[in-house]
């Protein structure tokens, strides 16, 4: 056990970020939560009717950032005082803590003898890569204040990342950031994918699909200019700032929706010719998707996709973010789908399952928990 007796169970505490939608890291809470029923939730803002049932089945408890005005809604505006709101949280009664960081998460404070292992979607883009495209886009007063608040938040990122008795990242992109920016070693464990839910389907068409968020860094202009230049016929999905700009830009080959049901996607994915993947993502749970559909991928070859398609086997990377590449990319694929074999798509998705994320986490527990000379139960 963490600092219990033998015939005491231990009590496990999730840190989550923010609960205010379901995406990937929601996804990792989702199973974290499997895998230590009765474990309570901490996070700065929750709101129950934007999550699941499951982890609104959980307890889940705001730092004092969830009583602050219009928290749910503009949360990002309080970065400043979520490091104080992380280390007055009490956590003396846990014995194992898993953060759960992309926002600030690490940084509460627990007992010399409990074990906090951090599983790292990234480091804090607002701190670290991202900062200048944030200081551009702010407003005037916050572009003003940023450059010496973000300085002493960049000490207490790093500062607490120190705090941490072992670090799991994504993805080995991540990994490698989480080097760079806290100077510390992380084991990768993948992201859990719901990869049985999709399935391969014998109708496969001439249609590529295209499915993001569609906000700047995921470069939807990018796959829309190809799609476009090409006439190729595709399907583009996804909802954000560009999607006006994708409408009305759209050539007549291309159907651009906000979003699909869920046996929507799973037959869009599972038809369509190939996937094209466009942003330079930390992991990327969309491609693992289109394989587990017995679909290729054609991916910009950075970032988490990296660990998820093989290229030449599962897929096809381009290394550059432009229409240029891509439309070169989707020639090569012409030539190359004959060779392209849906059985090993399938057989690489399942790399990602949730059993394998379970089995990831539960191994990197027991090494920290050894090499801190403690067991986990």
């Amino acid at each position: 056990m963490i600092g219990v007796s033998p015939a005491a169970a231990p009590r496990v505490a999730l840190v989550h970020y923010w609960l205010i939608a379901m995406r990937g890291g929601e996804r990792v809470l989702e199973q974290l939560l499997d895998m230590f029923p009765g474990a309570d939730v901490f996070t700065h803002v929750y709101d129950p009717d934007k999550v699941s049932e499951k982890i609104r089945a959980a307890n889940v408890r705001e730092t004092f950032i969830g009583r602050l005005p219009g928290a749910r809604r503009h949360y990002q505006k309080y970065l400043p005082l979520m490091p104080m709101a992380l280390e007055e949280l009490d956590l003396r009664e846990y014995d194992l803590v898993i953060s759960s960081e992309s926002g600030p998460a690490k940084g509460i404070i627990t007992r010399p003898d409990a074990l906090h292992l951090c599983y790292c979607h990234s480091p804090m883009r607002y701190l670290w890569d991202h900062y200048h495209d944030y200081k551009a886009t702010a407003g005037t007063v916050s572009r003003a204040l940023m450059p010496a608040l973000f300085h002493r938040l960049r000490q207490w990122d790093v500062n607490s990342a120190s705090r941490v008795d072992g670090i799991v990242a994504n993805s080995h992109f991540i990994a490698q950031r989480i080097r760079k920016v806290w100077g510390r070693e992380a084991r990768v464990v993948h992201p859990p994918v719901a990869v049985d839910a999709f399935k391969p389907a014998g109708d496969v068409t001439d249609r590529y699909l295209w499915i993001s968020q569609m906000t700047p860094y995921k470069r939807a202009d990018v796959a829309l200019e190809a799609f476009n230049r090409l006439g190729v016929p595709a399907l583009m999905v996804g909802d954000g700032e560009m999607f006006d700009y994708v409408q009305t830009r759209a050539g007549p080959n291309v159907e651009v929706r906000k979003r699909l049901s869920f046996d929507e996607l799973k037959r869009a994915y599972a038809t369509c010719r190939a996937l094209v993947f466009t942003p330079e993502e930390d992991f990327g749970i969309v491609p693992v998707e289109a394989n587990a559909s017995g679909r290729p991928v054609i991916a910009f070859g950075r970032g988490g996709v990296l660990d998820s398609i093989v290229d030449g086997r599962t897929g096809l990377f381009f290394h550059q973010q432009t229409a240029d590449a891509l439309c070169e990319c989707l020639h090569r694929f012409d030539a190359w789908l004959p060779s392209f074999d849906p059985e090993v798509a399938v057989s690489n998705a399942a790399r990602f399952s949730p059993q394998a994320f379970a089995a990831g986490i539960r191994e990197a527990l027991e090494f920290h928990s050894g090499h801190a000379s403690r067991k986990v139960a």
